[in-house]
């Protein structure tokens, strides 16, 4: 039996493999059964003042302890989130609120982030703010000239992703955030594909703003925290009561917050010994794609990477044809961002680093973690290099 593009078929019932790490990740068994009472016995509010509200305070208290701890912040400097894409939107639009009343009026980006922080950045235009977007070379990271020319005293705030999700790119974070400190402005980081994978810590490198996601480390989706450095200001964007001081009202989410905390912990004591096996099987993955086929086209390859995502693009091949191929024999990929899925243009990332329309239309993106095996990767080299061949009409290997 063979696939769609001729490929002997393989059953896959009993062994998917899962390569969409950075779109999401399995709900760890620690953070099920740390969450699991506060669904049940430990349901109370913790703004009530009975026993079953102080119960949940002293839970929601301790989380926020220890996500803050995981980020070298303090606990009133954590505010529980819905996610990144809240996140994201709290810090631009929040930040930018509160200084366009000083003069400083414009938003600086970058024209490679993920489209929560993209769509703020235009939202805030559209109420007046000036958009200014930084220059990327054609490895994908932000140059600092850019920034040097863009980010002046009359900028609110400066957003640039730590990590980028489609790519793995690391940005030069620490450099960006002491620029946009000279001259007065905020500097906010969208960490949602770098917490975990690489070292973030509010005592070292001087960000503002951070967001990160609880379901991209084993936590549940609609999980996530903003660290809002002390005296930072920013304007809420929901209004009710005090909770998480006033910066973001509403009932707190004692179950996901407890659950991010215990994927926090448990993601950074296993930061050093998973990020190198992490690294040596996307390094072995793209060794064994370009050995198979030599003009693959690995994107952000002469950057400095995360370890956990790989994008290449066959020349020849197309994404969508691609990535049903791949499914029908048990491989999950993807084309970019989750969030782009079912789009049938080009990544918005590839385009700004001046990659031709045919090359980006060919991208997949791999991104490894906890359900990656050895075994794994050797069968996707097989299949992945046998279904680019054969589309493209050469004899599968």
């Amino acid at each position: 039996m063979t696939g769609s593009l001729g490929v002997p078929y393989i059953s896959t019932m009993n062994d998917p493999i899962y390569l969409d790490h950075a779109a999401t990740t399995p709900v760890r068994a620690e953070v099920l059964a740390a969450m699991e009472p506060y669904f049940g016995v430990r349901f109370g509010n913790p703004s009530s003042a009975h026993r079953w509200g102080r119960e949940a305070r002293a839970a929601l208290d301790e989380a926020r302890e220890r996500v803050a701890r995981c980020l070298g912040a303090h606990p009133d400097e954590l505010c529980f989130t819905s996610g990144g894409t809240e996140g994201d939107n709290l810090a631009i639009l929040g930040g930018w609120r509160v200084l366009k009343t000083t003069g400083r009026n414009a938003v600086v980006t970058s024209p490679i982030e993920h489209k929560a922080v993209l769509a703020s950045v235009h939202k805030a235009a559209a109420e007046g703010a000036e958009e200014r977007m930084l220059t990327v070379d054609a490895t994908g990271t932000v140059t600092m000239d850019s920034a040097h020319a863009l980010v002046r005293d009359d900028t609110a705030l400066c957003s640039v992703m730590w990590v980028n999700n489609e790519i793995g790119t690391i940005q030069p974070i620490e450099a960006l955030a002491n620029h946009c400190h000279t001259v007065g402005a905020i500097f906010h980081t969208d960490a949602v594909q770098a917490f975990g994978k690489v070292e973030v810590d509010a005592r070292k490198i001087p960000f503002d703003f951070l967001s990160i996601s609880g379901h991209k480390i084993g936590a549940p989706k609609g999980s996530g925290a903003m660290f809002i450095r002390r005296g930072t200001p920013l304007e809420p964007l929901f209004f009710g009561g005090s909770q998480d001081r006033g910066r973001r009202p509403g009932t707190e989410n004692v179950a996901y917050a407890v659950a991010l905390a215990t994927a926090a912990e448990l993601i950074i004591a296993e930061h050093d010994a998973e990020g190198a096996r992490l690294g040596k099987l996307r390094d072995r993955l793209q060794a064994g794609i370009v050995a198979a086929i030599p003009d693959t086209v690995v994107h952000g390859r002469d950057a400095k990477r995360a370890t956990h995502v790989l994008n290449v693009s066959i020349p020849g091949t197309d994404s969508e044809s691609m990535l049903m191929a791949l499914d029908l024999q048990g491989v999950s990929a993807s084309g970019g961002s989750a969030c782009q899925s079912g789009s049938i243009e080009p990544s918005h990332v590839l385009r700004a680093l001046g990659v031709r329309a045919d090359i980006a239309g060919a991208a997949i993106r791999m991104s490894v973690g906890s359900l990656t095996t050895d075994a794994a990767i050797d069968r996707v080299i097989h299949v992945f290099s046998a279904l680019a061949l054969k589309a493209r009409g050469l004899s599968a290997v």
